[in-house]
């Protein structure tokens, strides 16, 4: 942390962190990261590709996982950048403007995806709970306004956040914890009064994944009560087999923050490798692992896939 004696607004620099102790490995260490990031790429850009071009899979819940996949591509681009810098470039300066970008971004992002994550809940336990009246309910203009109202709402929550964070003094140089911008960690650098910061930002996180995750257990809470009243045994694994993928990638998303949290409060200090590692799995994590999920689990998908490689197979010929 430098002095505040020479603090400024708006024209700081800051200081991006990768793994203590391990600079000297940077590259090596970088190298699983990298591949994590374009595996992600690659594969959320493959499912949003099936989705929008295969009319098979022009229902409700592929349009959210399409969306789900934008959200995690928009991730990548947000957090890659600053990673390649440091991890190959060695590059650790970012100026507060673009510090401040990427913060927005980041949580924008994170936001979106939390809101598809409830979405996706509200659709399987429609699909459950009142499968006559399914198309019905889940139109693809109700979608359309679904998909607007999580983009909108993520804007409209964290545009808040870069704004006030101009009116803030930092030190001329500060030193990041991890290698992005993320907001608690900004405002804990500065030299003046965050409040204002640290209420817009609990505010914040309240109004999109605490609302979100408690919905989303709402959702499944209700989705089990329907399912345990199915008479079936076989009707019954049948509906649960239905959610398991959502299932999945909501853990994946809300436990590595749920740990990342935890270690910040306890043992930060203690490993501080162990934190930047969580950091960063935190949101590399879900991108890399929701297209395998859905690939794994849906059949639709691997035969959408399978039905493009044959295709194209059949072009070359």
């Amino acid at each position: 942390m430098f002095s505040c004696n020479t603090s400024t607004s708006g024209h700081s620099t800051f200081l991006l962190t990768g793994f203590p102790g391990l600079e000297a490995s940077h590259h090596w260490v970088s190298i699983p990261i990298n591949l994590i990031c374009v595996v992600s790429i690659l594969g959320n850009s493959i499912i949003f590709f099936l989705v929008s071009t295969d009319p098979a899979l022009h229902e409700p819940m592929y349009s959210f996982l399409s969306m789900l996949a934008a959200s995690d591509l928009g991730l990548c681009a947000s957090t890659f950048p600053t990673m390649a810098r440091l991890f190959w470039l060695g590059v650790r300066e970012l100026p507060f403007d673009l510090c401040a970008a990427q913060m927005f971004f980041i949580h924008a992002f994170t936001y979106v995806e939390s809101g598809v994550l409830l979405a996706m809940a509200f659709d399987r336990f429609v699909a459950i709970q009142d499968p006559l009246h399914y198309a019905s309910i889940l139109t693809h203009s109700a979608m359309a306004k679904v998909g607007a109202a999580i983009l909108v709402r993520a804007i409209l929550l964290n545009l808040p956040g870069p704004i006030l964070l101009r009116r803030l003094l930092f030190p001329q140089v500060s030193v990041l914890s991890h290698c992005y911008c993320l907001h608690c960690d900004l405002v804990g650098l500065a030299c003046s009064d965050t409040q204002v910061n640290s209420l817009v930002g609990l505010v914040s996180i309240l109004l999109s994944l605490g609302f979100d995750s408690s919905l989303i257990m709402l959702s499944y809470a209700l989705i089990l009560q329907t399912v345990l009243s199915i008479v079936s045994p076989g009707e019954r694994l049948k509906a649960l087999n239905t959610c398991v993928s959502h299932l999945c990638i909501v853990l994946i998303f809300y436990l590595p923050k749920l740990g990342l949290s935890v270690l910040h409060r306890v043992e930060k200090h203690s490993y501080p490798a162990l934190a930047v590692l969580m950091a960063n799995l935190h949101f590399l994590v879900p991108p890399f692992m929701n297209p395998i999920v859905y690939r794994v689990k849906s059949k639709q998908i691997r035969q959408g896939l399978l039905k493009r490689f044959q295709q194209k197979r059949v072009d070359v010929s």
